[in-house]
């Protein structure tokens, strides 16, 4: 049986993993961070822009010349789709979009694929 201060402890402990990945940035914008189905990363931040709404997603699988399909939603109606192939250095995509700006909150995903391994990458955010 924990104790009460036993429990404060475990809880406090676990914070950081609930909270991890999500930051803001400042000026209303949001930016979350996670890793893969396999090897690369994903990242995704969503921002007011002049009353709409500016959206960006990146994979990184640090491999060049990889393809990659991508889906990005909002509130879970389909904003754009596309395919995108990694490249520079870091073997890396970005996508950005900009949408209208509904009241309260706009929940996004975004979602990457890559076909030859398998690998599957999903992100969300919420603005």
């Amino acid at each position: 049986m924990c104790t009460g201060a036993a429990a404060a402890v475990l809880v406090a402990a676990a914070l950081p993993a609930l909270t991890a990945g999500a930051a803001h940035a400042g000026d209303g914008e949001v930016e979350r961070r996670g890793s893969c189905s396999g090897s690369a990363d994903w990242k995704l931040k969503a921002k007011p822009d002049d009353g709409r709404l500016e959206v960006e997603g990146e994979i990184d699988s640090n491999r060049t010349g990889q393809q990659w399909h991508w889906v990005l939603r909002r509130n879970g109606n389909v904003v754009d789709r596309g395919a995108a192939t990694t490249g520079g250095r870091s073997g890396s995509f970005s996508i950005e979009r900009k949408t209208g700006n509904a009241n309260g909150m706009d929940a996004f995903r975004f979602r990457a694929v890559h076909r030859a391994s398998g690998q599957v990458c999903v992100a969300r955010v919420s603005v």
